[in-house]
């Protein structure tokens, strides 16, 4: 698994609004059966609920998506099946959006 790498989101009952996850870990860290995800969801079913600095908006597939970083996870790697595309052009931004989480800033 590698950082930044993007999955479908497993949970059917979810997946409509949040279609994707962003596999955030580490790879240091690849020994652990978990893995931090945030989820990307549909920006249309958020509407003016986004902050720009905590939430970015990242396009795929000609969708526009807002990682949500608030709602960051940790699940099972086991869950996590077959990564559809990698995100890590977005690196500076989900960084950057986990600075503002943690420090305001």
């Amino acid at each position: 698994m590698r950082q930044f790498d993007e999955y479908p989101n497993p949970n059917p009952r979810t997946r409509e609004t949040f279609p994707y996850l962003v596999d955030i870990q580490s790879p240091l860290i690849s020994e652990l059966s978990t893995r931090i995800v945030i989820p990307l969801g549909r920006s249309l079913r958020f509407g003016a609920d986004s902050m720009a600095g905590l939430t970015p908006t990242i396009e795929y597939a000609g969708e526009q998506l807002l990682l949500l970083t608030p709602q960051i996870a940790s699940m099972p790697a086991k869950l996590l099946q077959g990564p559809i595309g990698s995100l890590k052009h977005f690196r500076a931004d989900i960084i950057a959006s986990l600075d503002f989480a943690v420090s305001g800033v």
